[in-house]
């Protein structure tokens, strides 16, 4: 487990809230708030206790939180795209994208998650700034805003550890 990777937290009915530092979840597990559900292979040593660092907690009790969407970035928009071309379909590395106004500005369109998709450079290019229908390419997928638990994905992109996937939903 690198620096940079925590460990899940579910609230009691095991939907992912957060994600919280593996020093966090030791004082959690000491206040007995919350329980294991899943193991990573690393371990904490002291000079008496070996203990192994939790991948996934769970709240013992429910906790009401607060609906919250990421922002609109460009990151954002690429995971919730999976890094495909809206119009061409094929998968690319975030150097070789761009975002693309399905309505451009030019024509009165906004930057909202339902009018920006991940776009190829080529494909942005043909397109230029007219509609999809007016550079006569078809939009493979309709552009929505993510709900809570996609948003949750988006956060982690690609980098969802192995031991999360049961319980951290895919973007599609």
């Amino acid at each position: 487990m690198t620096s940079t990777e925590g460990v899940l937290l579910l609230n009691a009915t095991f939907e992912p809230l957060h994600v919280l530092t593996w020093r966090r979840v030791v004082r959690l597990l000491s206040a007995g708030k919350v329980e294991v559900v899943e193991e990573s292979d690393r371990e904490i040593r002291s000079v008496s206790v070996v203990f192994r660092i939790p991948s996934v907690v769970r709240l013992l009790r429910y906790v009401q939180f607060r609906q919250t969407l990421p922002k609109l970035s460009r990151a954002n928009v690429y995971a919730r795209d999976d890094f495909t071309c809206a119009y061409c379909g094929v998968e690319h590395e975030s150097r070789v994208l761009s975002l693309d106004h399905v309505v451009p500005k030019a024509q009165g369109g906004r930057t909202t998650w339902e009018n920006l998709v991940t776009s190829c450079v080529p494909c942005n290019l043909k397109k230029a700034n007219r509609t999809p229908a007016q550079a006569r390419m078809r939009l493979r997928r309709q552009p929505t805003k993510p709900d809570r638990l996609n948003s949750f994905v988006l956060t982690f992109g690609r980098q969802v550890p192995p031991t999360w996937r049961n319980y951290v939903p895919s973007i599609r």
